[in-house]
């Protein structure tokens, strides 16, 4: 523990913590999913009223099931059912909630998002027996769908004169809202209500359009065209969402460009099809399978990261917690053709090489990367990489040394990594990591580069210590041994997500603040890329995070 972070705790709460993690002593750190449990004595669950666990179930399902799942048998957080959480007793789970851990869990209570009681609260309800979430059908789906501008009376040409490929869609993700930027002139273009907690913003195959999904199950579709861009249809197909993508195949078995659109669900575990232009639900399949090693059921096999083949009309689906990568077919949309090929546990974020046909996703909690290629469709290789990688896209560039690479930092190791990925000319490299560069702590979210930049940036945001989650370091490309500069992007909040304008020479950097906070909400740091110097403050947003450049995110330049 940092000195910063130990200043923060009060003796009360420094006991409860030792007691805590005296008590792992021999244990293996918790994975989640079905796995057997040693009988332990439980003692009685603490007593909520109707209203309490009402409030408590409804923060979980925003804050937390994203982590240790909406069952609760945990992911990338460890598992909190009642065998797990009545030994350790309120007090430690409230200040475990309150203040967080070095692995990753977010510091609740220090950023201002639970109150004390509130921390308690749900110290108490995870020693209760979770509650059975609902069910979403096709027909309570096609009720939340919402056509507010029909695609034959949208503009047939752009209805101002901004260059609406270097637009940025910045989540402010308290607000439930995303700003449109224009990253020539910095001006907030728009402000349109979306989803909850937008988690991604995908761009279409043409650029034009936005579409966003929402923790909460939202999906909105943005026109870019109009004058100011606004949202033209909405759909919610499930309660708890992470990820969308559209169709974007072009070639001998047909134009699938922006047809169709899918929604991957944690819950229901399943992914939704619908029409890329209206969002009008038109296929649901559930992800309730079988783990690819124990062949056990698993009642919550949640959708993380989907991505678009260029080669065949397809799209990678990434099933979490069964293990599983699942190519879907869309040419025909009723009767999907699904091909599932083993992974690893637990799925989650990942990007493509700078090829193309390689999609490198992180098995977060087996500390592993998965390679898929997508042209032979098959797993080529699995790489082992340090403790929890979240690679976000990841950063393609070219090492000194061992030639082209993918690299991911992580949420448990102050370590970023490079992954050779060119079997072709650098064969000995391929699918190996060839460097680890250390960092100044762990929880890093995400990092960035660009084929224009001599850097690749790296944020730190789920560090314990207040001074490092607020600190982004670049490392030179010419000398990849050890960050060449780490700096505070602010006084207050957290530095999270990178993103460069399209011409490349510019990168924006979020810092998350609170929304109850006048003045220190949040904000966008903009820096010049070649000399690191800071250009331009865009003030006064709502707790920004991720900032997704047009024409960018069309051409997978990461």
């Amino acid at each position: 523990m940092t000195a910063a972070l130990a200043a923060q705790f009060n003796e009360a709460e420094l006991n409860a913590i030792v007691s805590y993690l005296a008590g792992l002593k021999g244990e293996t750190p918790p994975t989640g999913g079905v796995e057997a449990t040693p009988a332990v004595e439980l003692g009685e669950a603490p007593v909520l009223t109707t209203e309490e666990f009402e409030q408590a179930r409804q923060i979980f399902f925003d804050r937390c099931a994203g982590c240790h799942g909406v069952l609760r048998n945990g992911a990338t957080g460890p598992a909190l059912t009642p065998d797990k959480t009545l030994p350790k007793g309120t007090l430690a789970l409230a200040s475990i909630i309150f203040n967080g851990t070095p692995r990753g869990m977010p510091d609740w209570g220090k950023q201002g998002v639970l109150t004390a009681e509130q921390a308690e609260l749900m110290a108490k309800y995870i020693q209760n027996e979770p509650p059975a979430p609902p069910e979403m059908s096709m027909e309570q789906m096609r009720g939340f769908w919402k056509v507010l501008v029909a695609p034959e009376d949208r503009p047939t040409e752009p209805q101002h004169t901004r260059n609406w490929e270097n637009f940025f869609a910045v989540t402010l993700r308290d607000a439930g809202q995303v700003a449109v930027i224009d990253g020539d002139t910095y001006e907030v273009v728009a402000t349109v209500n979306t989803g909850y907690a937008v988690h991604i913003s995908r761009m279409s195959a043409t650029g034009r359009y936005v579409y966003t999904i929402g923790r909460d199950g939202k999906t909105a579709l943005i026109d870019l065209w109009m004058d100011p861009p606004a949202v033209v249809a909405e759909v919610k197909t499930c309660y708890d969402a992470r990820s969308v993508e559209v169709s974007k195949y072009n070639g001998p078995e047909g134009d699938f460009t922006d047809r169709y659109a899918i929604v991957g669900c944690y819950w229901p575990p399943h992914f939704v099809i619908v029409d890329g232009l209206t969002l009008e639900p038109l296929k649901v399949v559930s992800t309730r399978s079988y783990t690819y090693d124990t062949q056990e059921y698993h009642p919550e096999p949640r959708v993380a990261s989907i991505v678009a083949s260029h080669f065949s009309p397809k799209w990678v689906v990434n099933v979490k917690e069964t293990g599983q990568i699942w190519l879907v077919d869309y040419t025909d949309v009723q009767n999907p053709a699904i091909k599932m090929l083993n992974a690893e546990r637990f799925l989650h974020d990942g990007g493509w090489d700078a090829s193309g046909r390689y999609f490198l996703v992180a098995a977060n909690n087996a500390n592993k990367i998965v390679v898929l290629d997508v042209q032979e469709e098959k797993v080529a290789a699995i790489v082992e990489t340090e403790k929890i990688p979240h690679p976000g896209r990841g950063a393609n560039w070219i090492d000194p040394v061992f030639g082209p690479v993918w690299s991911t930092s992580h949420l448990g190791e102050g370590a970023l990594v490079a992954i050779g990925t060119d079997p072709v000319n650098h064969p000995e490299y391929a699918w190996k990591v060839v460097r680890t560069i250390p960092l100044p702590g762990a929880g890093s979210l995400f990092l960035k580069t660009h084929p224009n930049s001599d850097w690749i940036w790296v944020d730190h945001t789920l560090n314990p210590d207040e001074e490092i989650q607020r600190t982004v370091c670049v490392i030179a490309k010419a000398n990849p041994v050890e960050p060449y500069k780490c700096w505070q992007v602010a006084d207050y909040g957290r530095a999270v997500h990178f993103e460069y304008n399209m011409e490349g020479n510019q990168v924006w950097v979020s810092v998350w603040g609170r929304a109850d906070d006048p003045g220190r909400t949040g904000e966008i740091v903009v820096y010049d890329d070649k000399t690191l110097e800071e250009i331009a403050r865009i003030p006064n947003l709502v707790t920004p995070t991720g900032k997704f450049n047009v024409y960018n995110t069309v051409k997978d330049i990461y």
